[in-house]
């Protein structure tokens, strides 16, 4: 049996797990109200705060702690194995915190769900790798990416909606089993990389091969591995810290939003575990749009005959500077949305206006989403660009790592810089964090060539 753009079947699958990993992870942030009042009813509001934002730096670390393991797991036995163990286990997690009692039971069930689920960002870059030519990686790894933001979309109404029905316990179990069945059509799908698998057509296995040009890295002609540097070596190279850089301040962006959109909501505009479902989820069609939108602008600007190295840094500095004054706008919302509401009401559109309050800052929070997902897609196919691919998931996976570092150390910070209910510090931060990312590409990664080893 042959299949037609096989490829695509691959990254769809690999996206759909990615929905799931987000449902997982923000079944927390959503449930968490309802957690805290049943485990915590003691506790004030911001020791409350605390106690999550705990719960979630132990995430976080974890999470840094399996990029790094899991990007040598992947590198080792191969993306169809790997995946099968990271969805597995993190699927078995989930379920698992039906079973938390307190603070140490939910940090070790977090911990386990962290390590696990850090599996499937190396595991994307490599399927990337393996399953794409490079015309078409920013593109697919902006599918993956909107995995990620659909997830968002979907479960904070559905979480919402659940908790109208089911304990927050129940809940979880039924989350940890929607990625159990995930490993079904993954295991009859995905036999072997696209060199030796059976269902694939020859043109389109010649298609994907030839197009791996980071793979001919003595321009002979003949398919080889690239360049795959032992990690002392990977480390000496600037471009390597690049991405590294890039990665490690432009992904705490990401999880200040994936960890406390629900809590912020909650805190700032009194939005309830119902009414979430309302507004929780606006920012994250921003996320997904934004990563379609990166992919396709990479794609158009490479088959119009741009080089990698201009289009990577034009569409991650685009995506940049759409998150600096969004970020800073959060201070504000309400200002930040006042010369639209000027303008329509000029036009006699009133109807068109945005009332201040939770519906204003989630639109300009998915104008963030945007800007991040526009430019995070680029950043995480460089390690594909640069390398061959028996590094492209260590790379990935020590970049990984550095983000989650930081990202655990925002959201460490986060409960102390809020404090009162005044998330502008945070926001102000994030910012900072953006012009950072554009810097260390700028002046870091030259080119986005293949790297040559040196010489002598």
């Amino acid at each position: 049996m042959k299949m037609k753009n096989l490829r695509w079947w691959v990254v769809g699958l690999i996206a759909l797990a990615t929905v799931i990993n987000y449902i997982d992870r923000q079944s927390l942030s959503v449930l968490w109200p309802s957690i805290a009042e049943d485990l915590y009813p003691e506790y004030t509001a911001d020791e409350r705060k605390e106690v999550y934002a705990f719960i979630s730096v132990v995430f976080i670390f974890s999470y840094a702690f399996g990029q790094a393991i899991f990007g040598r797991i992947f590198d080792w036995i191969g993306t169809r194995m790997g995946f099968v163990l990271s969805i597995g286990v993190w699927s078995l997690a989930t379920a698992a915190h039906a079973l938390a009692t307190g603070l140490a039971s939910f940090a070790f069930f977090r911990a386990v769900l962290g390590i696990s689920e850090a599996g499937n960002w190396p595991g994307a870059a490599k399927g990337n790798a393996e399953w794409f030519p490079t015309k078409e990686r920013a593109f697919a790894q902006g599918l993956f990416n909107s995995g990620a933001a659909i997830g968002g979309i979907v479960a904070i109404p559905v979480i919402s909606y659940l908790a109208a029905f089911y304990t927050w316990q129940t809940i979880f179990i039924l989350v940890g089993l929607a990625g159990l069945l995930w490993l079904i059509p993954w295991m009859v799908l995905v036999k072997a990389p696209p060199k030796d698998h059976p269902w694939i057509t020859d043109e389109e296995r010649e298609y994907i091969l030839t197009g791996q040009l980071n793979q001919d890295l003595d321009s002979d002609g003949e398919f080889d591995e690239g360049y795959n540097p032992s990690t002392g070596k990977l480390l000496a190279h600037k471009e390597s810290w690049g991405v590294i850089i890039a990665s490690a301040v432009i992904d705490p962006i990401w999880w200040l939003f994936v960890v406390w959109i629900p809590i912020y909501l909650f805190e700032v505009y009194g939005v309830s575990t119902q009414e979430i479902k309302s507004f929780g989820w606006i920012p994250y069609v921003g996320a997904m749009v934004g990563a379609w939108f990166g992919g396709l602008l990479a794609q158009n600007r490479i088959k119009a005959g741009k080089s990698v190295t201009h289009t990577r840094k034009l569409v991650i500095t685009l995506g940049c500077l759409i998150m600096l004054p969004s970020l800073l706008s959060l201070s504000n919302p309400n200002a930040a949305l006042q010369p639209w509401n000027s303008f329509v009401e000029m036009l006699g559109l009133q109807s068109m206006s945005i009332p201040s309050g939770p519906l204003a800052a989630s639109l300009i929070m998915a104008v963030v989403l945007f800007g991040f997902q526009t430019a995070i897609g680029n950043v995480q196919t460089l390690p594909s660009d640069l390398f061959g691919g028996k590094t492209v998931g260590t790379l990935s996976g020590i970049a990984g790592t550095a983000a989650k570092l930081t990202g655990a150390g925002l959201t460490y910070l986060v409960p102390w810089l809020t404090f009162g209910g005044n998330y502008s510090p945070v926001f102000i931060l994030g910012a900072v964090m953006a012009f950072i990312a554009i810097a260390s590409i700028w002046f870091l990664c030259p080119s986005m060539e293949p790297v040559k080893p040196a010489k002598g």
